[in-house]
């Protein structure tokens, strides 16, 4: 009976060596397969970025007109792009940096991943400043003869030291693979990333709500609101990512990691949505000027965009908290609508800045203060204040492109897989 047993065992040994070339190839396959895929989406996203920049030109050289901001809607799609990529860049890198920053078990080989989205996220946000500006020669001015007390200087020094710092927090995890950098020096570099990562995205909230005469900004909630929205769409693109390079036979997820990461998206969605009802609360109780802002999102112009995250947003949380749910289709799933519905979100807030008017004399409502609804786009959504002209939406793309840009070169040119994959 043994020696049967043993001859059993043998055979099932031959017959394993004799299919690991097989397994091999297909192996070597797939890797072919998934490095040219990459190639080709680098070229791809290399062409729309080389489109924006000349749609960019063409802004440059007709002047903000073109575009659909006024006097009175001064901002458009260009800040709301860049908020929202604020808020996918500072995701990344808290998630990454709070297991180093307090000790804890992390996410293993999605953590450099998590930095790499966060570095292109940064790209793109700075990416959408340079093209709302009207003359992006002068941004050396901004230096020279900068006011320190005006929260936008605050947001371009944090931004900038932001992505020099995300930079050097990924650097840092490569080199502490290789052991030339100690656990407790990327420990001190994670707590200085964490601390940056929030500080970007309060300041970005400051921007809004130290301002006067907008009343949907008036809220001490705008900080930590930022923060929380930022988790939940930094999340949602952190496990976006990670399953599409798992899929394509990048990089190999644990199952436990993404389960850790569909219930962190979970808490974020209940913590953003907990904000969400206590300002709305406090805007409509009382029954005063906030009304307006209440009544513009729930039943006004801004109402689809208003449900449109509050049914996003449970979704991903159903999806989150579901253990039948938590297939990685259904996982891409939750955490596009976390990122979609953090979109809503930032259009809701800008636009509705403005939707409300803060001046009381409509004799210097002009075509050349206000959006020209004959001569665009807006008449698609006439009830908005603002809506992109095509020009504004080509740019967006093209910044966007960008974004990929650098995330696909990183994924094809950077040591991101854990160091025991390689």
């Amino acid at each position: 009976m043994t020696n049967h047993n043993s001859e059993a065992v043998m055979d099932e040994l031959d017959m394993s060596a004799a299919k690991a070339p097989a397994r091999e190839a297909a192996g070597a396959r797939a890797k072919a397969k998934s490095g040219a895929a990459l190639n080709v989406a680098i070229g791809v996203s290399a062409v729309i970025t080389v489109a924006g920049i000349a749609l960019w030109a063409m802004q440059i050289s007709g002047g903000m007109v073109q575009t659909a901001m006024r006097n009175l809607d001064s901002w458009g799609l260009y800040i709301t792009m860049f908020m929202f990529f604020v808020g996918l860049s500072a995701g990344g890198l808290i998630i990454s940096s709070v297991p180093k920053a307090f000790g804890i078990k992390g996410f293993g080989g999605i953590s450099k991943v998590a930095v790499m989205t966060s570095i292109a996220a940064t790209v793109a946000a700075i990416g959408f400043v340079v093209v709302d500006m009207g003359q992006p020669f002068r941004v050396w001015e901004l230096f020279v003869y900068s006011n320190l007390g005006s929260p936008l200087m605050w947001d371009i020094i944090v931004l900038m030291t932001y992505l020099i710092l995300s930079c050097v927090y990924l650097w840092a995890q490569v080199q502490a693979e290789k052991g030339k950098v100690s656990a407790a020096a990327l420990r001190v570099i994670s707590v200085i990333a964490l601390v940056c990562a929030i500080l970007v995205h309060s300041v970005t909230a400051w921007i809004f709500g130290l301002q006067q005469s907008h009343e949907m900004w008036h809220t001490a909630l705008l900080a930590p609101w930022f923060v929380s929205s930022a988790l939940v769409c930094g999340t949602g693109l952190v496990m976006v990512v990670v399953i599409a390079m798992d899929k394509a036979g990048y990089l190999k997820v644990q199952r436990a990691n993404l389960v850790k990461l569909a219930k962190l998206l979970g808490v974020f969605v209940c913590v953003d949505l907990y904000f969400f009802g206590c300002d709305l609360l406090t805007e409509a109780f009382p029954a005063a000027g906030g009304m307006a802002v209440v009544d513009m999102l729930v039943s006004g112009p801004l109402a689809p965009f208003f449900w449109g995250e509050v049914v996003l947003s449970l979704v991903a949380l159903v999806i989150a908290f579901v253990p039948a749910l938590r297939t990685n289709p259904l996982l891409v799933v939750a955490g596009i609508c976390a990122i979609a519905a953090i979109f809503c979100k930032r259009v809701q807030l800008l636009v509705g800045g403005f939707q409300i008017a803060n001046i009381d004399y409509p004799a210097v409502l002009t075509p050349y203060t206000v959006t020209d609804w004959q001569g665009n786009m807006a008449q698609a959504y006439s009830g908005l204040v603002y809506w992109p002209t095509a020009l504004e939406f080509g740019i967006a793309v093209g910044v966007i492109g960008l974004a990929f840009l650098v995330l696909f070169a990183g994924i094809k040119f950077l040591p991101l897989k854990p160091a025991d994959e390689k």
